[in-house]
């Protein structure tokens, strides 16, 4: 345990989405640190994968774009946890490729119950846990392209504009409370969700997705892909004594994307 962590009691963290991807890390490194965890996804394998090699972890099913099942995990979160310090709002999803005219209205509607509706509808069952906390963060994941156009790609852009809003506003509400919350932008981040995202654009656009890739680096000031890892150590961070007195930040891990 690092001496930031050891200065605060040990957090009790919910991860939503947090079975793979950048949440599994983000859970992963968390425990590292100490911290008791609880994570939900709606992919069972996963999950079933997770419980296996963490078996001290609380785990559920659960779709948060569905508020009966945000419900349900909140009460699994507080029979597990007998708590909540911390609500990484994670679960989100890439949303349809396609010019605006070719996107259908479901489609539309999907990434935004899940992406911007979810993150709500887990921080209205967080917050009343989170003031009886000591050290409570929310932190919600929103992308770079929170804070830049994206063609072809509008209805998740959208969805995480509005993340960043949705966390502004908590962090002026909730500060009272002793409630942090920031966003974290994360960039092109290195695995299979990007791959598939390439793909889809480059098939969109008609051009071959080694080029597709490139495009898509060239437009990093670093010119390199980031890593689940380096969202999740500044999650870890923000919720350290390192991080006490910084909240109502849009924080982007990216290598500095200029354009997108």
């Amino acid at each position: 345990m690092t001496a930031d962590m050891e200065k605060t009691p040990q957090l009790r963290v919910l991860v939503t989405a947090g079975a793979s991807g950048i949440g599994r890390v983000i859970a992963e490194s968390f425990a590292q640190k100490g911290a008791r965890l609880h994570i939900c996804d709606i992919a069972d394998a996963a999950l079933d994968e997770a419980k296996k090699t963490h078996p001290t972890w609380g785990v559920s099913h659960c779709d948060v774009s569905q508020p009966d099942q945000v419900t349900r995990l909140f009460e699994e979160v507080g029979a597990k946890l007998g708590g909540l310090d911390v609500l990484i709002n994670n679960a989100g999803i890439a949303g349809p490729t396609g010019g605006v005219e070719e996107i259908a209205a479901d489609d539309w509607r999907r990434t935004v119950d899940i992406n911007l509706n979810g993150q709500f509808y887990c921080a209205n069952r967080a917050v009343p846990m989170l003031k009886k906390s000591q050290n409570a963060s929310i932190i919600c994941i929103s992308s770079v392209a929170g804070r830049l156009g994206y063609a072809y790609r509008t209805p998740y852009a959208a969805t995480k504009w509005a993340i960043i809003g949705l966390s502004k506003s908590l962090a002026i509400e909730l500060g009272p409370s002793g409630i942090r919350v920031n966003a974290l932008l994360p960039g092109i981040v290195e695995g299979p969700r990007i791959e598939k995202v390439i793909s889809d654009r480059a098939q969109a656009l008609g051009v071959a997705y080694d080029d597709m890739e490139q495009e898509y680096i060239n437009k990093v000031s670093l010119r390199r892909m980031v890593t689940a890892q380096d969202v999740a150590n500044q999650a870890v961070f923000l919720c350290s004594s390192s991080g006490m007195n910084i909240s109502g930040q849009s924080i982007s891990i990216c290598g500095n994307v200029e354009v997108l």
